[in-house]
């Protein structure tokens, strides 16, 4: 019997943030994003990050995708200081071990959808034919095998979203990190969306969404809420 993401004995952890802080100067005024956050991601976990605006879950999105650095504190991604990276190493990290879904999409219009797939690829330097297999690979296994050939603007949104989602997947990332992945979409949509995101938790994939939507975290197995900086709960569900 294949164990199931619930009956999976814990490994070491994927994110390792200790102490972390961010400071952000506004013109004479410091503004402290995060203050003192310490909080572990383990592989194959489903986690939220919940806070309302302003509470610091963005800047917390960006420290674990590897778009920002700390202030102050440490973050290692699977036991790699990330502050003592370099940008081209912080670079790969964010093409081939994060996948990004991102609630307005970011497709290029002009690109079809297999195009818009390959991207990350092209960027880690995959020859042409087996991009074009990969990409192919991932729009089937969001259920777009027959939209390959449609640009953006031939898709409804909650395909678009699934084109987003493939190309989050085309380079077998540790992580999806998913920012308001349901916010530009209809509640029926929006559900086959997070369904999406379930079966990909089940096949393997450590899945991380912010949000500040209670139904949308209640499809996570932890919920960690933040406010004023703060990490105030860290909960597993008992889904």
């Amino acid at each position: 019997m294949t164990d199931t993401p619930e009956t999976q004995a814990p490994s070491q952890p994927i994110i390792h943030i200790e102490h972390i802080t961010k400071v952000y100067e506004m013109g004479n005024e410091d503004v402290h994003a995060l203050r003192d956050v310490s909080l572990d991601i383990g592989n194959n976990e489903y986690v939220a990050i919940m806070g309302p605006s302003g509470s610091g879950k963005s800047t917390l999105m960006n420290m674990l995708g590897c778009l920002d650095t700390p202030t102050s504190g440490t973050y290692l991604f699977k036991g790699e200081d990330v502050k003592s990276m370099s940008d081209d190493e912080l670079a790969m990290i964010r093409n081939k071990e994060i996948g990004f879904v991102f609630q307005t999409f970011n497709l290029l219009p002009r690109a079809t959808a297999l195009q818009n797939v390959e991207l990350p690829l092209v960027y880690a330097g995959v020859k042409s034919s087996l991009r074009k297999q990969q990409a192919e690979a991932a729009l089937e296994s969001v259920g777009l095998r027959d939209r390959m050939d449609h640009r953006p603007n031939e898709l409804s949104g909650g395909q678009r979203q699934r084109v987003a989602i493939a190309r989050a997947l085309v380079t077998k990332p540790s992580i999806i990190l998913a920012d308001e992945p349901t916010g530009n979409l209809d509640s029926k949509t929006g559900q086959d969306i997070m369904d999406l995101f379930e079966r990909l938790w089940k096949l393997g994939n450590t899945v991380i969404l912010v949000t500040h939507e209670e139904d949308v975290a209640r499809h996570a197995r932890r919920i960690i809420r933040v406010r004023d900086g703060l990490v105030e709960s860290d909960d597993v569900t008992s889904k």
